[in-house]
């Protein structure tokens, strides 16, 4: 895990926001998503700088496009932002459970 994931999981895990449960790195049809909920049906992934490129953002929309056919629901953040503004990436979570 990169530092941003495993700070992030430290607040997740074990059932820390709301009394959800979180996977990390589950297997979702052809791709691995950084943290799953499925009670709240919400994907949350963090982004290091691979995703700003052209072709990361192509893969990242056809990605999300393929999740939200699922039914889910896909939450973003850089790395960055995880890293500097832990609080607001939590309540933004907390509010799409």
């Amino acid at each position: 895990m990169t530092e941003a994931e495993s700070l992030l999981w430290s607040k997740l895990r074990r059932k820390q926001l709301k009394d959800y449960h979180f996977y990390r790195q589950r297997i979702i049809g052809n791709y691995i998503v950084d943290f799953y909920c499925p009670q709240a049906k919400v994907v949350i992934e963090l982004d290091g700088g691979q995703h700003y490129s052209d072709d990361g953002i192509k893969r990242d929309k056809i990605r999300d496009k393929y999740l939200a056919e699922l039914g889910l629901k896909v939450l973003r953040f850089s790395d960055r932002e995880v890293l500097q503004n832990l609080e607001a990436v939590l309540r933004h979570i907390w509010n799409n459970l």
